[in-house]
């Protein structure tokens, strides 16, 4: 209770929605980059908008108070991870789109969860009685041995001392001093056929993952109906 958030867009702007479905807007200090503060925060075309925020700060000094080590958790996407850890999200398809505020978001933040699909072009995916069922595998791998451009260092954080966690839909990874660790996977998901084999690199496993609870997946089932 009590941290300073950030959400960045797509994914991630989703978890601000459920946080506040939940009931639980009140348990932290929410923001974004642009410079609001509290409030129901708003995805889609619409981010970097809140609705009754409770401030709203110029975006050079929201920055100044990131990197100056105000913030507690981001909420992040990806493009790409890593073996070590680093992520991409500068470079995409062989072109530079720029990493905006994410560099300064993402290497300043105490503790950050990237989110996003563990592979995409194509994916299909569908969810039931508390299950996740892989019906299509994406045509573009997002786990490769190396990523085309480093935006978010993994050595860097172990140095800092960040905590560093990496969500997708079927599997969960930790940063640790040993290399990216599976930590768990979904439901319904074969850790062979599911995951690994449409990974470049063999995470870490130093025991079988665990579960994701199944009530995640009743809940996504839910929203979709």
């Amino acid at each position: 209770d009590g941290a300073v958030v950030n959400y960045g867009y797509g994914i991630p702007d989703g978890v601000a929605k459920l946080v506040a479905m939940r009931g639980h807007g009140d348990r932290y200090y929410q923001s974004i980059e642009h410079g609001a503060y509290g409030g129901t925060l708003l995805e889609g075309s619409l981010f970097g908008y809140a609705r009754n925020p409770s401030a709203i700060i110029d975006a050079p000094s929201q920055f100044d108070f990131y990197s100056g080590g105000g913030l507690d958790i981001a909420f992040l996407g990806f493009g790409q991870i890593d073996a070590a850890g680093n992520v991409n999200v500068s470079k995409l398809a062989g072109l530079p789109v720029g990493p905006g505020g994410f560099i300064d978001i993402a290497q300043n933040a105490r503790k950050v969860v990237f989110c996003g699909t563990f592979d995409t072009k194509g994916t299909v995916l569908s969810t039931g009685d508390g299950r996740l069922s892989i019906d299509r595998h994406g045509d573009v791998r997002k786990l490769v041995q190396h990523v085309d451009q480093i935006t978010f260092s993994g050595s860097q954080a172990l140095r800092q001392g960040q905590e560093v966690v990496y969500v997708t839909e079927r599997a969960v990874f930790r940063l640790t001093a040993h290399g990216v660790t599976l930590v768990e996977i979904a439901p319904g998901v074969d850790l062979a056929r599911d995951v690994l084999d449409h990974m470049e690199f063999r995470p870490v496993m130093p025991q079988a993952p665990a579960n994701m609870a199944a009530a995640h997946f009743e809940e996504a089932d839910r929203l979709v109906r």
